[in-house]
This record gives structure tokens, sequence and C-alpha cells, in this order.
């Protein structure tokens, strides 16, 4: 037995020296060193011989699949490899640093180092992930590299992921589509980005993922036909210009489709603009510009077919962050059907494809690298928010995020110069932008000469003159209307100091409170203080009584308020964590910075009788049906979120550790309020029948009901007791059977 399982490793390692070998043949730009490649190779086998994945496959076979998508998918060279080979070894062996500087030398160690994640964190209230991540980040200051590989590494993990179970699929699904398919975003590379966002949702949402990809199935023959029709006119003309071309079609992504039915909340079928083509060309050596000869091929599809004349985008007279330059259209086919078109030179297609790894290019020999504006501002705006040493990792997370705008505007200077900035902008934010100084100082702005608030949000193509005054000082409130990472991080290092001292003040304020009746600051004392006083965290507690605006005279009050331990006992019981003579709980005076355990399944079953065990996040309101995941907090509280909800996919990109799954099984013992909204044609009478429709429903009450009427249209909201989302969709369906309803939809908190 013990001889066939050495015979079976040897076989899989050859295989593993196979792919090597494919992929340096395949790599031209690999040629040069092979044997540094090699090199990395035999080590981290080595290093990691015995070593299994969760799937089963040899531990050797993921740096290989890395190494790949490093050298194919991105375009890296030798250095780049090597490191992406190596990246688990100083993480999961007993190599270090120093052995693989000696052997590879020091940018390919350095590369491994911020790949490698931290083994701890001294403070148990912080995030892990997110500590890993700002250290990530700190690396990729200093070589871009760092980031590529572990996008490289990220999509590898996410293709495998079947392997993992059911919470770690969520989490990390979660923190892939919250942060790492932002940055592949940003930093340009379209094809990594889709393909994470589109696993994200197979994992996140496996229903709603096999049902799209099924009905895009359906359509495909469908798409074709629309597609061959036009194309060939445009081929004919292309031809008679003795272009070289390549005309390539397909669908959105799968990812893109529902996040437009979400954002639009309509049906697959209502996604007019499913299909999308791209001409890519070689540009004609004839002195013309590329720019000239997009729009030269825009000039024939418009002769050939009509356009929307509302969908036109021009990135190649002012390319996006991130480096994108094409020209985008969406025409009117002879079927009928809306499709997109994309018009883009070769080099332009690679950058779209690769971003900044097309266009940066590595000296392997040193440690130098071309330089590029775009990424070398924003990676100075990362700069900037890491030397803020104060802000601990989950305000780090949270700045990066807004730093990972997807949509964007332009706006001028008044000398015409053009700034970059996230959909959402103020004034403020730009005076930001141009400078700090501009920034502490403003106190209003002329946008397109017409004198506007700080707060006012700035428009693609607006021209913004900020008026400034050395009496204005900086507030605190600007962070109510601040958007961008930059405009954030700079108010809240003025009043860091500010803060920090009222912190002190306050938690010295409720100790020596508590030390006159004879007790001391625990945990048990801090969770009956947010929840009467209504606050989320321990430092805002804090903060607030050490300002004032929290008033420690009802203390005694909120000391004596009972607190029900049924929901902690029902959830260890849930969990089968009720070990004998265990203490009550009202006598446990831990220390607020030990966080209680995670239990140690992570899987719940949310049944009725289970309901003081759990409570129900208010931002998204889950109901039985939908799918949800549950956040325990440092006190053991669990928190019932719906998957989708931004709050969740936060949560699990920074405190993955404290997601469990859950699942509902519900018997119609209890009802939740949820709020659907009705459109459709105004008539009298129509209220009236909807109403009665729902009255009708015996598994659904109403609390209330609002309608409005305009212009013989309708808009109704009405709010509901409902026990499953099956009720409701049935209810849903039969609303939609009385004349004049045109759309019903449950409403989304975000939209109350």
């Amino acid at each position: 037995m013990a001889d066939s399982t050495i015979n079976i490793q040897e076989e899989e390692e050859e295989i593993a020296r196979r792919k090597l070998n494919d992929l340096i043949a395949e790599c031209p730009q690999l040629h040069k060193d092979e044997e540094l490649i090699r090199k990395a190779f035999e080590l981290a086998n080595e290093a990691h011989r015995g070593m299994r994945r969760k799937s089963g496959e040899l531990y050797i076979f993921h740096p290989i699949a890395v190494a790949r998508i490093v050298a194919v998918e991105i375009g890296l060279g030798v250095k780049s490899v090597a490191a992406a080979l190596l990246h688990d070894v100083v993480e999961d062996t007993d190599i270090n640093l120093t052995d693989l500087e000696s052997l590879f030398g020091p940018k390919v160690a350095t590369i491994v180092d911020g790949l490698t994640k931290l083994e701890g964190v001294f403070d148990q209230n912080a995030s892990l992930q997110a500590e890993n991540f700002r250290k990530l980040l700190v690396s990729m200051i200093e070589d871009v590299r760092v980031i590529l590989i572990k996008l490289a590494d990220r999509l590898h993990n996410m293709r495998t992921l079947d392997s993992m179970p059911e919470h770690k699929r969520y989490r990390i699904a979660a923190e892939t589509l919250y942060i790492y398919a932002p940055i592949a975003h940003r930093l340009g590379l379209f094809a990594v980005k889709t393909e994470l966002e589109d696993l994200s949702l197979k994992y996140e949402h496996p229903q709603i993922y096999r049902m799209l990809e099924e009905k895009l199935k359906m359509n495909e023959a469908d798409y074709q036909n629309v597609i061959d029709s036009i194309a060939v006119p445009i081929k004919e003309r292309l031809d008679a210009l003795g272009l070289k071309y390549t005309i390539k079609a397909r669908p959105k992504s799968i990812y893109s489709i529902w996040h437009k039915m979400q954002k639009k909340n309509v049906p697959f079928e209502e996604i007019y603009d499913i299909l999308a083509m791209r001409i890519i060309f070689e540009p004609l050596d004839n002195g013309m510009a590329e720019k000239t000869q997009c729009w030269g091929i825009y000039s024939i599809l418009t002769d050939l077919y009509r356009p929307n004349p509302d969908r036109l985008r021009d990135w190649v007279s002012t390319p996006k962050a991130n480096g994108y330059e094409a020209l985008h259209t969406t025409i009117m086919s002879p079927s009928g059907r809306w499709v997109e078109v994309q018009i883009r030179s070769k080099r332009m297609d690679e950058v779209a494809e690769r971003g900044y790894a097309a266009h940066w290019k590595y000296k392997e020999e040193g440690d130098d690298v071309a330089e590029s504006n775009d990424i070398d501002n924003w990676i100075a705006n990362i700069r900037q928010m890491l030397e803020n040493v104060d802000s601990n990792s989950l305000e780090f997370l949270d700045a990066f995020k807004l730093n990972l705008f997807a949509s964007e505007i332009m706006i001028f200077t008044p000398k015409g110069e053009v700034k970059v900035m996230p959909v959402g902008s103020t004034a403020l934010d730009f005076a930001f932008e141009i400078h700090s100084k501009l920034g502490y100082h403003c106190i209003g702005a002329k946008i397109n000469y017409k004198l506007e608030p700080i707060s006012r949000e700035l428009k693609s193509g607006d021209q913004v003159e900020i008026i400034t005054s050395e009496k204005q000082q900086p507030k605190y409130e600007w962070l109510d209307f601040v958007t961008t990472a930059k405009a954030k991080t700079k108010i809240r290092e003025i009043f860091r100091e500010e803060r920090k001292e009222a912190v002190a003040k306050g938690e010295k304020m409720i100790s020596e409170q508590l030390q006159e009746k004879k007790l001391a600051i625990n945990a048990r004392i801090i969770k009956k203080m947010l929840h009467s006083y209504h606050v989320s965290t321990k430092d805002e507690l804090f903060y607030q009584v050490g300002k004032g605006s929290i008033s420690l005279d009802n203390l005694d009050k909120v000391l004596t308020q009972k607190s029900s331990n049924k929901w902690i006992k029902m959830w260890k019981l849930s969990f089968g964590n009720n070990k004998e003579n265990e203490e009550d709980d009202d006598e446990d005076e831990s220390s607020v910075s030990n966080p209680s355990p995670m239990p140690k399944s992570k899987n719940v079953v949310l049944s009725d009788e289970l309901t003081q065990s759990y409570t129900i996040a208010p931002c998204c309101n889950p109901i039985p049906g939908d799918d949800v995941v549950a956040y325990v907090d440092e006190s053991g509280a669990m928190y019932l979120h719906a998957r989708r909800c931004p709050q969740a996919m936060k949560l699990m990109s920074s405190m993955g550790n404290r997601i469990v799954a859950a699942q509902w099984e519900s018997h119609k013992v209890l009802s939740y309020l949820t709020i659907i909204e009705i459109t459709g044609l105004d008539r009298q009478g129509v209220v009236s029948e909807i109403t009665k429709v729902i009255s009708f429903e015996q598994n659904v009450k109403m609390r209330s009901v609002h309608f409005e009427a305009h212009d013989g249209v309708f808009i109704g909201n009405i709010y509901l007791y409902i026990y499953n989302t099956d009720d409701l969709q049935t209810l849903i369906n039969k609303i939609l059977k009385v004349k004049g309803v045109d759309t019903v939809k449950r409403k989304e908190k975000s939209e109350q």
C-alpha cells in the first residue's frame, strides 16, 4: 500500500514537471532565465512534498497554476513566475525569507514576503483578514507585482473553491467580490476581474448563477444569428479599407447581467444589451492616429446601423484611470436587438485585457520598473493612507475600498486640466484631490462659473474652481458628505488626536462611575451600554461619552436592565456547545479585550424555535427563504444578514472568522416584516382590488398601505408580515394578475 502511494505521488510530480515545461515552452518571456524558474519549482516541490490541497490533489499543482496565470493570462516575466511558484513556501513550510534571498535574490524574496500572511495579530479585536490585506498593500506600493500575483493566486483559489466547506466558500467569494475584483478592475485586468465576479456569484448565489447560465445557453443560437447578421456588412466595409482586424462576440458576463437585473430591478428578458461585439484592428501605417482610425470604424458602423445616442462612450479621447482605451457604441440590429460594439486597436485590447501588466515592462535584471503616472498616482494615495499609523485595519479597509471606484467622472480645473474622480464626488472632494491645504480651507466652489456649496455633487464635464479662506477650519461634519478616501483620510487626521483624547476621557468616566458601584468594565456591561445608548462599537461609546453626547446620569437604570440569556443558552444548544457544569453567563466578567470564542460548528439551522438566538439585521431584513449568513460579534450575539447585503459582504471580507453559514427551517410560526412596491396604470378601484387579493392570502397580514398617483400612473408601498419567500412570491404573482398592475417587487432596505 505504501509503495502504491509513493508511485502515485511520483507520477503526480512527473505531471507537475510536464506542466512546468509546457508553461516555459508557451511563454517566450521566460526563455531568458529558465534556470531560475526550474530552481524555484524544485525548491517549492521539495518544500511542499507530502502536502495536498482540500481537493486531494498534490499541493505543487497550485503554485504551478498560479505561475501559469501570472505568465500567460497576465503576461509577467521570470522573477514574477519564480515568486508565484514560491508564494506559499514561507507561510506553509520551514523555508524562510533568508533562504529565498540567498537562492533567488532580494527582489523575489521581497515579493514572496509581501504574499505571506501574518501569523497572528496582537489586538484580539482586530481583523486578521484586514491586517493581512494591509500588509499586502504595504508590499504593493514597493512593487506592484505583489498584488498581480495575489490576484492570480485568488483566481486559482476561486476556480477550485468547490473543495472548501460552505462557510469558507461564502467568506472567500464575498471577499473576492468586495476587494479583489475591484482591484483587478482598478489595474485594468478585465479578463481576471470578469472571471472573479462570475465565480463569486457562482458560489454566493448558486441557484441564480445556474438559472442565468441556462438562459444564456438556451439563447445561444439566437445570439449567434444576431451577431452574424450584423457582422457580414461590417466585414465587407472593413475589408474594402484593407484593414487587418478580428471580430469577437459574446454575451455579457453572468455577473454583469445579474448586477444590471438587481440595479434596474428587471428580469433577464428585459436586459436589452446582453450582446457585445468587439472589433480589434491593427492600425494602418498611414500616419493616421489610432484614435482617428477608431472614429473611422465608428463612422462605418453608424452608416450601416442606427446607434443609441445615449450609449456612446469615448475612452479613446480620455482613457479611464486604469488605462482602458476604447470607443463604445450600441447599435440596433436588423432583428430589433440592441448590440454593444467596442472598437479598439490591438494595443488597446492588450491593455484592456491585461491592464498595467501590459505596459509595465519590468527590468528583470534590476529593481527598477517603467513608470506609469496613473498607477503612480493611485499608489501614492494608498501610501498616504498607509502612513496614517493611527488608523486600525478595518478603517484602512474602508478607506481603501473607497479608493477602488468603478464608475468615474472627468472634472476640469480652471486651466483645463482633467482630474478623474469617483461618481458621487463633491466639490470638497475635488479640493482635497488638488491639495490638502485647499481642502482644509475650502469655503465654496464655482462650478461652471456658478457659486455652489462645498457639498455640491459633481457631474462629469464640470469645470470647478475652489474658493478658499484662511479663516476656514476643517469640520468633523465634512465626513458626512465627502466620498473619496483621500478626503476622508485627511479630515480624520486632523481630528484623530482630538478623538483619541475624547475616547480616553470617556473610558475613564465610565470606569470611575463603575468603580463607585464596585464594578469594572467588562464585556457584559459594555454590551448593555451599546444596546441602551444605540452605538455600535466600544470606541464609539467611549468617544460619545467623552465629548458629552452621551450622559451617564441613567447608568444605574442601564445596568439593572435584565438581559435575556435565553438566546445564549439556545445558541449554545443549537451548536451542541452545552458543556456540563458551565457557569451562568450573568457571572461572566471576562475582559472586553477577550472576545467571545466562535462556536465549533460553522453551520446553523434557523428554526422558529430558535428566534431568540439571533437578530435580524435591520440593514437588509432577510426573511425565511432568503440566502443568508450569520455574523457572531465579540459578545457572542448572532446577526442574520442576506448574503447579497453590502454590510454582509463587508463583514465576510474583514471578519470572515466570525461568519457562519445559516439555513432556514421555518414552520410558519413567525412572520417577518417586508415591503413590496407596486406600479401600474391608475384606474378607479385598482387599490381596492390589490388589497382584496392580499386580504384573501391567509399567510399574509398588512401593516400599512400607501399609494400615490400622478398623470395616470400609480406607485404604492405596502408593508406586510409574511412567513417566507415562497408565500411572498405567490402573493406577487397574484397581484400581477390585477388589471393595470405593471410591476411588483420586494423593496430592499437601501431603496426605502
